[in-house]
């Protein structure tokens, strides 16, 4: 009943991003550039930092957790269960969006 919960609310999060966020014609986003520009103060690509790394987000987490955690943490995190959030809210374009989700997910151990 909990997964389905997340699940639901991580949809629902999806979906008002997708509604309300307008595409705007831009150049081309890396994930690297955006983790650069916002993330890189508290996350570390593969070691522990203030929060933690992608290889660790990537590996518990898909794609859709991982844009609704960006998008809405205080929500989402007590939907995770974490009883408290230190990650602020990013109000991100859907190209920024999608470009540090691409990048945190490349993060995902290779299956051997």
């Amino acid at each position: 009943m909990n997964r389905l919960k997340i699940c639901i609310a991580i949809a629902l999060i999806y979906n008002m991003t997708l509604i309300s966020g307008e595409l705007k014609k831009e150049t081309p986003i890396s994930g690297k550039k955006v983790f650069e520009t916002y993330c890189w103060g508290c996350h570390h690509q593969s070691a522990v930092a203030f929060g933690p790394p992608f290889t660790r987000i990537a590996s518990k987490r898909n794609k859709q957790e991982i844009r609704a955690m960006i998008s809405d943490p205080k929500s989402v995190s007590k939907l995770f269960g974490y009883k408290r959030n230190a990650m602020p809210a990013f109000t991100l374009s859907e190209k920024e969006l999608n470009a540090i989700t691409e990048y945190i997910i490349s993060y995902k151990p290779k299956e051997k």
